[in-house]
């Protein structure tokens, strides 16, 4: 039940990166990507090589509905899904495997959470812009692209968070 409850609201919340991709376009500076908290969520029983997989899949779907490059947000979404059980280790420590319960808001903490899907983002933008340029716009561009992108990216991310991995109560669900 648990796991078609988060498939459900994945498959909800890359529609909802399609919409962003194609009718959110703030400015030249400002690329929103929910994708990186998605894939940074997924539940940690599912291994890196699932990962890798979902992220693949995920990127292509968005880059095929959307009017941008075509594989621009798979090149960017699969090294964030290889690393996200390093992040997850490095920012939670090990007794989130040990007690393989997965990473939420109320569990870890706004902080250590933020850190994470800030560590997600940033490597998402760095690979996003670095391909989106191909060397044609200057560093000043670029860095204040990455700089406003991972502002929205990140307040975006923190309600994914909430909806993907939401508060547990003391009642037990069934």
């Amino acid at each position: 039940m648990k796991d078609t409850r988060f498939l459900i609201h994945f498959l909800i919340l890359l529609l909802v990166q399609v919409c962003i991709a194609n009718f959110f376009r703030l400015s030249q500076y400002v690329m929103l990507s929910i994708l990186p908290a998605m894939i940074l969520l997924i539940p940690i029983k599912r291994g890196t090589v699932a990962a890798l997989f979902i992220a693949f899949a995920t990127g292509l779907a968005v880059d095929l509905l959307s009017d941008g490059l075509t594989g621009l947000n798979v090149l960017a979404l699969v090294p964030v899904a290889f690393c996200r059980l390093g992040i997850i280790r490095l920012v939670f420590g090990d007794e989130v495997f040990a007690r393989k319960e997965d990473i939420s808001i109320p569990r870890q903490g706004l902080w250590k959470m933020s850190v994470a899907i800030i560590m997600a983002q940033s490597l998402f933008l760095i690979i996003y812009i670095w391909a989106d340029g191909a060397g044609t716009r200057p560093l000043w561009f670029s860095g204040l692209r990455f700089a406003a992108s991972l502002a929205g990216g990140y307040l975006l991310s923190l309600l994914v968070a909430g909806i993907l991995a939401p508060e547990r109560t003391g009642v037990a669900r069934r």
